[in-house]
């Protein structure tokens, strides 16, 4: 009897031990992540955060059920931690610049890290045209049917699901055809884009190699590279992400992922550390520990400041492409996460698309390099389906079979950006089209292909 007694006294205790273990890995992911994206659509959206709590944050991950939050909209802080009790975070609204998890760092930091930051102006429009010059629309479209269409997509399918759009826009060779946005959204508000932001950081990379700062196959990328094979890794590999580096991109306790966004101060020395997994070029993997380099470089190129870095962002290229309310976050180290933070409108998205769509020229200005969008949309070696380029995805695959790409139902010469949560900017030269959709998916509600499959349905000159 007593054995059992002590069996089962040291059972409990290794049960209790590991629950313990996962519980303090696991919980900073579901406070971290809750303070964030609480603040951001707090203070830039101007939304109530028990709807953004409930809608949105909770489905994402049952972890997320243990989180309470409080908001101090004087402070303009959102302080979250697990159980009311357990690893608490924090984090800080900085107007111009959204918000930043505070890890390893002061609120007095911060402030101190954004001065002379200046707030972002703006006031919306309602000019029809993604930029100045007024081009020819040359598809027609159903109009009654495209209504219907977006009308569709924008309601939630049943009383059960979370596909949640916020906004939908349809603009063909520059010229806005329709746009739709779910109640207490407008086209002023920002949106956050998720990994879209990548392609982003693909257009600032672009700008800094048009300036002659960088080289697609300059190497020695980082100082503590320097001893090791590492070294070898080119800005290509960074942007094609075959680097080899080993990464986890997965969401959940324990992962790269999860520890790089919401348990460090600096969001690319963690993913700077990390040892080669794969041999340099060879092996493609999905990773935002790689586009977290590619910022980094953005921000050492630019002065290492935030300052700094910010003005560069705005000046080449927001207010270039008319992106005026868009803003990329940043760590508590100054840099911008650009693996996953934009936010922008909708419209500023499409603009962003239709910079692309148009070869990198936007009102007559080049922004970056003439074969930057080429470049970016040429298959990297080894994708299963040859679905990605650098840092945008492709629907290229096997041009003599469809069933071997990624969405086989739509043209081949479609590329896109594309976020959790169902966010994409598929861009279609052939058709001169931008489709944008930004929403907080949680479940499987949303389909790419029967989305933009049926907005070309409404296409009566084909």
């Amino acid at each position: 009897m007593k054995n059992k007694k002590l069996y089962f006294a040291l059972l409990l205790f290794l049960v209790s031990g590991i629950l313990i273990y996962l519980l303090d890995g696991a919980l900073p992911i579901g406070t971290g992540y809750s303070a964030r994206y609480l603040c951001s659509h707090v203070f830039l959206q101007k939304r109530d955060p028990e709807e953004i709590f409930q809608r949105e944050i909770k489905p994402t991950n049952p972890l997320f059920n243990t989180v309470s939050y409080e908001i101090d909209y004087e402070k303009k802080i959102v302080i979250t931690k697990a159980f009311s009790l357990f690893k608490k975070k924090v984090a800080v609204y900085r107007e111009g610049l959204g918000c930043t998890l505070m890890v390893d760092s002061t609120i007095e930091d911060l402030k101190k890290q954004a001065q002379n930051v200046k707030p972002r102006v703006y006031t919306g429009d309602i000019e029809p045209y993604l930029e100045n010059s007024k081009n020819k629309r040359d598809i027609q479209f159903d109009m009654q049917s495209l209504d219907s269409v977006l009308e569709r997509y924008l309601a939630e399918p049943d009383s059960k699901s979370n596909r949640n759009t916020r906004a939908i826009v349809i603009s063909q060779n520059g010229e806005v055809i329709m746009e739709k946005y779910s109640q207490g959204i407008s086209s002023d508000t920002l949106l956050l884009g998720w990994s879209m932001t990548k392609s982003v950081i693909n257009a600032l990379i672009g700008i800094l190699v048009k300036d002659g700062k960088y080289n697609l196959e300059d190497k020695n990328l980082f100082p503590n590279w320097s001893e090791d094979q590492r070294k070898e890794i080119t800005l290509n590999h960074l942007l094609r992400m075959n680097s080899g580096l080993e990464f986890e991109e997965v969401y959940g306790p324990f992962a790269d992922a999860t520890y790089m966004l919401y348990d460090s101060k600096i969001t690319s020395d963690y993913a700077m550390n990390k040892p080669l997994k794969e041999e340099i070029g060879k092996v493609w993997y999905y990773s935002s520990g790689t586009t977290n380099l590619l910022s980094r470089l953005i921000f050492e190129a630019n002065g290492g400041t935030l300052f700094q870095n910010t003005n560069f962002l705005r000046e080449r290229l927001l207010d270039k492409v008319k992106m005026r309310g868009a803003i990329i976050e940043s760590d508590s180290g100054g840099v911008f996460i650009g693996s996953s933070y934009m936010y922008a409108s909708a419209r500023d998205w499409a603009r962003f698309g239709f910079l692309y769509l148009n070869n990198g020229v936007f009102n007559g200005e080049r922004i970056f390099p003439d074969n930057w969008v080429a470049y970016s949309t040429t298959v990297t070696d080894n994708t299963p389906l040859g679905e990605y380029g650098a840092q945008i995805w492709l629907n290229k695959g096997n041009p003599e079979d469809p069933s071997q790409r990624k969405f086989p139902k739509l043209p081949s010469d479609l590329f896109y950006f594309g976020g959790y949560n169902k966010q994409i900017v598929a861009i279609i030269p052939s058709k001169k089209m931008v489709i944008v959709r930004l929403g907080v998916t949680t479940d499987q509600s949303w389909n790419h292909e029967n989305f933009i499959e049926d907005i070309l349905s409404t296409i009566t000159n084909k």
